[in-house]
């Protein structure tokens, strides 16, 4: 395509942006437009997309979902210069002077998630969503475009490599999707699904496609004839409505037939109807009619106007069986109704446009994303992290407080959830619960329609520490930990202390250790990000952290300096001696065997040439234990690797000619009691059960297990992959023995045997 037709190109699509905004709002400023326009394409100039198309068809694209929502014109100019400050020498004042403060404020929000890096750092992730929900909170705006900007970069997603096509996914299946969901979009949530899961899992994605396609001319005269019923019926009963019938998208039958071990003709919800009508009476009329028509499920369905979801969302759903004996649901709502739907909260500019600047972070609807911020003070980021998605993408469960109140908590809430709900007063105060009049214990889950009554008293000692574990809202866990966090102090200290230094034993250091010089005590403490150790043990005490955690970072820590010193100390003699072809050792080492009577003690359990403490590492790929023979190879920079004699990479034919001077005897220190790691596989027929199994064998032989995978062969068969800490050949060959009693099961070998 030469130049003339590419600009021809780009002119068109604008113009048919152009077209769509005026549709929307035909008093709209077609200048103000023309002119984001042409900045943009200024600013974009040359610079190209991966699919090698000109920059600027990308904001032309994201402007145009915009106006797809019907948001202002405002959020449609930011959407054309999104990328500006960004990826061009475009600034905020140059923006602010041109197109006004608002729309400067709005792409520079945008910038900001745009260089969000969602990396496996809690602590980064964190502080990433804490940014999403900031700008989420002062202008909703920012993430409608964010959103749109996602969806056409998930649509043209086959220009990017691999790697990059899975990570994008990943993230927007695990956040952009969710939060257009907690907005209310679900058009946009359907497509950034599907999208996603094209490249997470394209095999499962194209059965299901398949299985849909494989039905077509039956689901299309399916819909065809249920829809003339509907519309017949309702014509009859005098109820001017809309009637159209779909098919679930691609996800949501993935999801259903996966998780739930179903085929596609086991669910349910797979045809869906939706009638529109002009207000909430004909709703309940409608659903009479169709309870009339149709057998209703029972336990199918759901009154969503009487209460409305947390996203605004409100419609009457009910599943029910036709006469051919193919369920069905319907979903009954008003046009108000539907738009809330179908856009969530930009559907907000079309039924609010008396509200002040539009800034929709002010209104009760996004009270939740101001607790989410609160609920992030004091918690520690892995939990922050696992717990939001509970707290913002969970399915709701609804409960009526004595009053008729409703509240909305995460499924699988208890009493103490809902009690903190209400305030943390009632919560730090509570010495009991009734749902619908009965006494009830602290953990029972809450269902749908419970009415929860909870009972306090002034003279409470307040929570107890295993609420943390028993509610399921981040908000009540915070609010517990506030409480222990002011009222006990002292208490946490101690609690904290014994907890931190019984994880140091069973990770096998010692207080001492970590406390040898202040120097190196400012390091670890700086590395759980604690400014001295009572902070650490408070914090561990009202469960800010765990100790386990701690312990951890602490220890890797360590390992990481004392590598480095070793390191640093090593190589260069290391270095030195492999590039005269000697036998290299450290340079404290001595070769004169051990006085006779001493017993031997080395703490790798290798002696290398008669010598006790050389520096090895075990090969990984056949993980040696004691009572296997074994050689050394003395690596460059990281002391002697131990193989079997029969791994394949100590072949005597492989070895290079050049290294033979880096082969050396090796040996098992008699009597040691260390436990090795080593690796083994199991081949078996595929079958339900043959994890447990396996695990079920390997706890009778009472070995530690440091990991175990099973995955399933195309072929019928299933490879699983084991990890052990044993403390000799014989131990591993009675679990060998072992696993290869199990039904099923063919050839148990070790790794790199």
């Amino acid at each position: 395509m030469d130049e003339m037709q590419v600009r021809q190109d780009i002119e068109t699509r604008y113009e048919h942006l152009e077209q769509r905004v005026l549709e929307n709002n035909p008093n709209a400023s077609v200048l103000r437009l023309r002119a984001a326009f042409e900045y943009a394409d200024r600013h974009h100039g040359a610079q190209l997309r991966k699919s090698g198309e000109p920059y600027i068809t990308h904001p032309i694209a994201v402007a145009e979902i915009v106006a797809e929502l019907d948001l202002d014109l405002d959020s449609i100019i930011a959407a054309l210069l999104h990328d500006c400050i960004e990826d061009t020498d475009s600034t905020h004042d140059d923006i602010a002077k041109q197109f006004g403060t608002t729309v400067a404020n709005l792409v520079e929000g945008v910038t900001k998630l745009t260089r969000m890096q969602y990396t496996s750092k809690e602590e980064e992730q964190m502080e990433n969503l804490r940014k999403m929900f900031m700008a989420m909170a002062n202008d909703v705006r920012v993430i409608l475009i964010k959103l749109c900007d996602r969806l056409h970069n998930m649509r043209t997603l086959q220009f990017q490599s691999e790697r990059k096509q899975k990570e994008k996914s990943l993230e927007t299946m695990e956040i952009y999707a969710p939060i257009a969901h907690r907005l209310g979009m679900q058009r946009l949530k359907w497509e950034l699904e599907d999208l996603s899961l094209q490249y997470l899992d394209p095999i499962g994605y194209r059965e299901v496609q398949q299985e849909l396609d494989a039905l077509t001319t039956e689901n299309s005269e399916f819909l065809a004839r249920m829809q003339k019923q509907i519309e017949e019926r309702l014509a009859q009963e005098g109820i001017q409505c809309t009637v159209y019938g779909r098919l679930k998208h691609i996800y949501s039958i993935y999801r259903k037939m996966y998780a739930q071990s179903k085929t596609i003709k086991e669910i349910f919800d797979i045809y869906a109807f939706r009638v529109i009508v002009a207000d909430v009476s004909a709703c309940y009329n409608v659903l009479g009619c169709i309870h009339d028509m149709f057998k209703p499920v029972l336990g199918r369905f759901k009154d969503y106007i009487s209460t409305p979801k947390p996203n605004g969302y409100q419609s009457l759903h009910t599943t029910v069986i036709g006469g051919e004996g193919i369920p069905f649901e319907v979903q009954i709502r008003t046009w108000e109704m539907h738009q809330t739907a179908e856009y969530g909260v930009a559907a907000h500019w079309k039924y609010k446009q008396g509200m002040a600047n539009s800034r929709l972070g002010t209104e009760k609807e996004f009270e939740w994303v101001r607790k989410l911020l609160e609920s992030q003070q004091d918690t520690d980021p892995d939990e922050f992290v696992r717990t939001l998605k509970v707290d913002m993408f969970a399915d709701e469960v609804f409960v009526f407080t004595p009053n008729g109140d409703v509240k909305s908590l995460p499924a699988g809430a208890t009493p103490i959830d809902f009690a903190y709900s209400i305030h943390s007063a009632v919560g730090n105060s509570m010495t009991g619960a009734r749902v619908n009049g009965r006494i009830v214990t602290y953990d029972t889950p809450l269902k749908n329609g419970d009415i929860v009554e909870i009972i306090t008293s002034k003279t409470a000692k307040g929570p107890s520490r295993d609420w943390m574990n028993i509610c399921k809202s981040n908000e009540a866990r915070n609010k517990i930990r506030q409480w222990f966090k002011k009222e006990r102090r002292e208490e946490n200290i101690a609690t904290g202390r014994a907890a931190f230094e019984a994880e140091l034993k069973h990770m096998g250091l010692t207080m001492a250790a970590i406390t040898a010089t202040q120097d190196l005590l400012d390091t670890l403490l700086k590395r759980v990000r604690f400014n001295s150790l009572d902070e650490l043990y408070a914090a561990i005490g009202y469960g800010g952290m765990s100790a386990q955690k701690a312990v951890v970072r602490i220890k890797e820590e360590m390992t990481r300096l004392g590598r480095l010193e070793r390191q640093n100390a090593e190589r260069q003699a290391l270095q030195a001696n492999l590039n005269a072809g000697e036998t290299i050792f450290p340079a404290n080492a001595k070769l004169q065997p051990p006085p006779a009577g001493r017993p031997r003690h080395s703490e790798s359990g290798i002696i290398v040439e008669g010598l006790d403490n050389c520096m090895v590492k075990f090969a990984k790929c056949c993980t040696p234990v004691p009572g296997d023979p074994v050689v050394g190879f003395i690596t460059r920079g990281y002391g002697v690797s131990i193989h079997r004699a029969d791994c394949p990479n100590a072949d005597p034919a492989r070895r290079k000619p050049e290294e033979a001077g880096r082969w050396v005897n090796v040996s098992w220190v008699e009597g040691e009691t260390a436990t090795y790691r080593t690796s083994l596989e199991i081949s078996a027929k595929d079958r339900d059960g043959l994890a447990l199994d396996v695990a079920m064998a390997l706890s009778t032989q009472k070995v530690k297990v440091n990991n175990l995978s099973a995955r399933s062969q195309p072929d019928g068969y299933a490879l699983v992959s084991l990890e052990l800490s044993v403390r000799d050949k014989g131990e591993l060959t009675g679990v060998i023995n072992k696993l290869a009693q199990i039904s099923g099961v063919f050839l148990v070998k070790r790794a790199g045997g």
